[in-house]
């Protein structure tokens, strides 16, 4: 794979983007179109706090939906701008993760949160599982099927990508500062987390967590929904809220991730199929077809 660089035209892309849209509500997801020989997909689970129409505000104020438990505030900017300096693919979600989690399993007790950081969430308060299946329908599922979509794209031209998954994180937790500027959450695959975070720190200007606040192992998630079973190298970025709540600041963050993505992703072991397995225990692989003859 060749390196790529933000000034050169073939990586350019297009910006397209294709939705697709639940009866009476926002789209479920947002697709950016791209190059998949870039070698990379980004991914954004926690990209919006938008409810339909038909589910209020679920019962909670606005003020409570711009917090960080309606969506993570900065990561949808900082993707779309570092998706088009890299002219790869992109989804992301267009709903509030109040609604359902994306970056949940389907049978995850939290996929559906009635308490969410000290708020009650009256409109889920009493939903039951006929409920929760509609919304796996409307809004779980087709987020999924966009990813499912654009990774086999990319395996049918023979393009093998990696998965880049970008979060954000508040800097305060329960009246204590977080001293990460920004955090990189894995489980076993060491591929591109390894080079991301020797990347981030090479210029001693930022503290990098690992696997902190979070850990990265987290069965079912969506990286091990897509990446894990598939062998496929990935990575989550979480960077701290106050860093790219606004444009100045998404600027920056997409322009120093697509300073240092290229020169990693040109590594031909990122683009290589190769079962890590995973903390959370047994995984059941996904073989790509002709791993399958």
């Amino acid at each position: 794979m060749r390196r790529l660089t933000t000034q050169d035209p073939a990586v350019a892309g297009s910006t397209d983007d294709l939705f697709s849209t639940p009866a009476g509500g926002p789209p479920a997801f947002q697709r950016i179109a791209g190059d998949a020989r870039t070698g990379v997909i980004l991914i954004c689970d926690h990209a919006s706090n938008a409810i339909p129409p038909a589910y209020g505000s679920l019962g909670l104020p606005p003020a409570e939906l711009e917090r960080h438990i309606g969506y993570d505030i900065g990561a949808a900017g900082v993707t779309r701008r570092l998706a088009a300096r890299l002219g790869c693919p992109a989804v992301l979600s267009c709903f509030s993760r109040l609604l359902i989690d994306p970056n949940r399993g389907e049978d995850d007790p939290t996929l559906v949160m009635r308490l969410s950081d000290g708020a009650i969430v009256p409109g889920n308060r009493h939903v039951d599982a006929a409920e929760v299946e509609r919304r796996l329908a409307l809004f779980h599922r087709p987020y999924h099927a966009a990813i499912d979509a654009e990774i086999r794209a990319a395996l049918e031209i023979g393009a093998v990508p990696a998965l880049f998954s970008m979060h954000s994180f508040t800097p305060v937790w329960r009246g204590m500062p977080r001293p990460w500027h920004a955090a990189v959450l894995w489980d076993t695959d060491p591929r591109l987390t390894r080079e991301l975070i020797e990347a981030l720190e090479a210029p001693g200007d930022l503290i990098v967590g690992d696997n902190e606040p979070y850990d990265g192992a987290l069965r079912n998630d969506c990286l091990y929904r897509h990446a894990i079973r598939r062998g496929l190298a990935h990575t989550l970025l979480e960077v701290r809220q106050d860093l790219i709540a606004d444009e100045t600041g998404q600027e920056e963050w997409a322009e120093r991730l697509a300073g240092l993505l290229p020169a990693i992703l040109a590594k031909p072991e990122l683009h290589e199929i190769a079962f890590h397995g995973s903390r959370t225990g047994p995984v059941t692989p996904i073989y790509p077809p002709e791993m399958r003859r």
